[in-house]
């Protein structure tokens, strides 16, 4: 389906109302509002129909590994990635959420339906920080920062300060984002704002490169390029900022300035700079982005690719803890499966032709 079927919808932006109105063409860039009740919005932005080059060169692999990139070298996670990028088109027109979903919409679903999330089910766990943790003691025994925990959620991913509702939303599944998702496309469709055949949902993987890339022909490292130093002031990875109640960064290789949060930061905090070509903010960087896909190791699809059993779903972008190597466009990785959940992880919707994924 291309552009042309998202005929009859016209954005008055001033006042985030849309309308119908047969013939009317969205224009890249063109904004649309979700009303998720209370005052509470989501913003979709309108990207058109394309082509991309998606997965990363062996340069960039090199640079990911490096001393700059700092990732870690001697592991496939880069040959996820694919040996070299292919090209891809995306056939139709799409609306991408200008940001990750927060805690404050993710609130009102919950509000709305009851939802319990997967790390809340009895027996459920999400990987969160350990503020006992100290380093990673890497000349003797290596212990990691992140562990499963029982009793936290997207309610308290076990932050060391208070939680705010403009902060990506974190400790929520590949279903979690699913059932949000279902439920925004139901309660548009009953407010009869959301055009038949369209729907709210996890963006496939081609979805989501094509708009990270923000509409660039060329396979850059990062959204606005190759240079590291051009992403002051853009995007929140690890940086120099110290950790809450210490006088210590996230060791290991980190960007050379502060990005202003050792942890997450809420989301659009970085304003235009933050904006890609098409206007999405917080796309590398932040926290990781769960997508509809399942993980498939040699590589992304230009079609949605799905399993009948085992599913592992992708996650891209990277996140507030990484090293700028694991925060670029093409970084992909697979989640344990689809109910796994982190406080390094969120989601970000987009509306679009439906797509089935049993």
């Amino acid at each position: 389906m291309r552009s042309g079927s998202v005929v009859g919808l016209a954005v008055m932006m001033g006042m985030g109302f849309v309308s119908t109105v047969r013939g009317a063409e969205p224009k890249q860039g063109d904004a649309l509002r979700a009303d998720l009740g209370g005052g509470v919005i989501l913003e979709t932005v309108y990207i058109p129909p394309g082509d991309f080059l998606m997965g990363s060169t062996p340069e960039e692999k090199k640079w990911a590994t490096g001393i700059e990139g700092g990732a870690q070298a001697g592991t496939e996670r880069e040959s996820y990635e694919g040996e070299k990028p292919r090209p891809m088109s995306v056939k139709y027109g799409f609306w991408m959420g200008r940001t990750e979903v927060t805690n404050g919409q993710f609130k009102k679903f919950v509000e709305a339906t009851g939802y319990v999330s997967d790390a809340e089910k009895p027996g459920g766990k999400t990987q969160c920080f350990n503020p006992e943790w100290k380093s990673y003691n890497l000349t003797t025994q290596v212990t990691h920062p992140w562990e499963p925990m029982e009793g936290k959620s997207w309610r308290d991913p076990n932050f060391q300060f208070p939680l705010r509702d403009d902060f990506p939303v974190v400790c929520v599944s590949w279903t979690d984002g699913r059932e949000f998702a279902k439920w925004l496309t139901k309660s548009e469709q009953a407010a009869g704002r959301l055009p038949k055949g369209l729907e709210y949902r996890l963006p496939t993987e081609a979805e989501w490169e094509y708009a990270c890339r923000g509409g660039s022909k060329e396979a850059n490292y990062f959204w606005w390029g190759n240079e590291l130093s051009e992403g002051e002031g853009r995007f929140n990875i690890s940086a120099v900022d110290f950790l809450p109640d210490r006088k210590q960064k996230w060791p290991l290789s980190s960007a050379p300035w502060s990005d202003g949060f050792s942890f997450v930061s809420p989301v659009d905090h970085y304003g235009e700079r933050g904006r890609n070509g098409f206007g999405i903010a917080d796309m590398c960087g932040g926290v990781w982005e769960v997508i509809l896909d399942h993980f498939d190791p040699k590589g992304g699809h230009e079609e949605l690719y799905t399993v009948k059993e085992g599913v592992r779903p992708v996650c891209r972008g990277g996140n507030y803890f990484d090293v700028p190597g694991n925060a670029r466009c093409a970084v992909r990785l697979g989640l344990q499966g689809p109910h796994y959940s982190d406080s390094r992880d969120g989601f970000r919707v987009c509306l679009g032709p439906a797509r089935d994924h049993k």
